[in-house]
């Protein structure tokens, strides 16, 4: 048999496939975490920098959307690449954020979060990040979401956002066309404070829970995303402003409304 090369592609695939069934978690059991050590917990959620504009979101309780029967958005859901020049409105984009990353609670010791998606042991690794082109009531920029206080802070308005989107998404047009872009970060030591060596895996779990809801929201709002995996990583990360090591972009997907 051949020696392999670092860039054999059935080199690439056999890890792909262990890391898929990673997880000892026996071995875990029997180990220390960081939280058995009894260090403190990391932060819920990230910090707005100094200085930085926030804007409120419309609280959950106060949105009159969303209302389409469950059964319909599931058998409705498609991934759209098309967009009309619509914008999304504050409260549809409000709804979007709550549907995937909306909080229901604080645990007392402010260690965990229950939210409207599921995620092992209530650790919600993902930063949320948009990328706004046309949002009523929000100018042109990069967002970052904090789902506890609801509501958005900017961050930094580029040049030519949508060819950055398109750039980032190795060319795929589309994705600069949308009206929001949603760029999901991973944050690993939230999971792995109290995971350790079997955090990643369901970090990447935690993805497909997020993209999924943003799916069918969009659909009971009459409009549409399409999940994005391809993408170029350093790009992707600049452009949120993430580190690369201890943040890092795991996920993207275009939203608009259809084109008329």
């Amino acid at each position: 048999m051949a020696a392999t090369t670092a860039t054999d592609p059935e080199k690439w695939r056999q890890a792909g496939r262990e890391f898929l069934k990673a997880g000892d978690w026996a071995a875990w059991s029997a180990n220390p975490t960081d939280q058995r050590l009894g260090l403190p917990a990391p932060p819920l959620e990230p910090s707005c920098p100094p200085g930085a504009r926030t804007f409120e979101l419309v609280p959950a309780a106060s949105l009159a959307l969303g209302a389409m029967p469950l059964r319909e958005a599931i058998a409705l859901r498609r991934s759209l690449r098309r967009y009309s020049p619509e914008p999304l409105s504050l409260a549809e984009l409000s709804f979007l954020l709550w549907a995937t990353q909306g909080l229901h609670e604080v645990s007392p010791d402010g260690a965990s979060s229950r939210r409207t998606v599921p995620s092992a042991g209530a650790r919600h690794p993902l930063n949320t990040y948009l990328a706004v082109n046309r949002v009523s009531g929000l100018e042109p920029g990069i967002y970052l979401y904090q789902p506890i206080e609801h509501r958005l802070c900017l961050l930094r308005q580029p040049e030519d956002l949508p060819g950055k989107l398109a750039a980032a998404s190795l060319d795929q047009a589309f994705v600069g066309k949308a009206a929001v872009v949603f760029l999901w970060a991973a944050v690993p030591y939230r999971c792995e404070w109290r995971y350790s060596m079997v955090a990643h895996k369901v970090i990447a779990l935690d993805g497909g829970h997020v993209c999924q809801n943003l799916y069918l929201a969009c659909v009971a709002i009459g409009a549409g995303a399409c999940a994005i995996g391809a993408y170029d990583q350093a790009a992707a990360d600049t452009l949120v402003g993430a580190d690369g090591a201890d943040e890092f972009v795991i996920y993207l997907a275009a939203v608009g409304k259809p084109p008329h």
